[in-house]
């Protein structure tokens, strides 16, 4: 599996971005995809997962209400999307697109990772 991101940038707080993750390859093999973050100095955390079977999403308490995860599956080709709304400058890390194998109990693919830098 195979994951591109795109769509990070500068933004000024208050503002938008839309996030994409294309996965490709044996996406067939994959139950759930999510965000993760990290900002300079501190830990990668999870901030939006959304479950391939049921469509269910799990959100960090920090995003919750600004923060919108979706998918799109067309021909075995997946797209993650995260609709970033009234963003803070706390937002600003690098967020990298990852994506769990049915078998696994961890994410087992990464993308490279986009930067989002909220202005204050």
């Amino acid at each position: 599996v195979q994951l591109v991101e795109s769509g990070g940038g500068l933004v000024q707080a208050g503002g938008s971005l839309r996030l994409a993750c294309a996965a490709s390859g044996s996406t067939f093999s994959i139950d759930a995809m999510g965000w993760y973050r990290q900002a300079p100095g501190k830990q990668r955390e999870l901030v939006a997962a959304i479950f391939k079977g049921n469509g269910n999403t799990n959100y960090a308490d920090s995003v919750k209400g600004r923060f919108t995860i979706s998918r799109v599956d067309v021909r075995n080709k997946d797209t993650m999307y995260l609709q970033m709304d009234s963003l803070k400058p706390e937002d600003t890390a690098v967020y990298y697109c990852a994506a769990r194998r049915w078998d696994s109990g961890e994410y087992d693919y990464w993308g490279q990772g986009t930067q989002v830098t909220v202005s204050s």
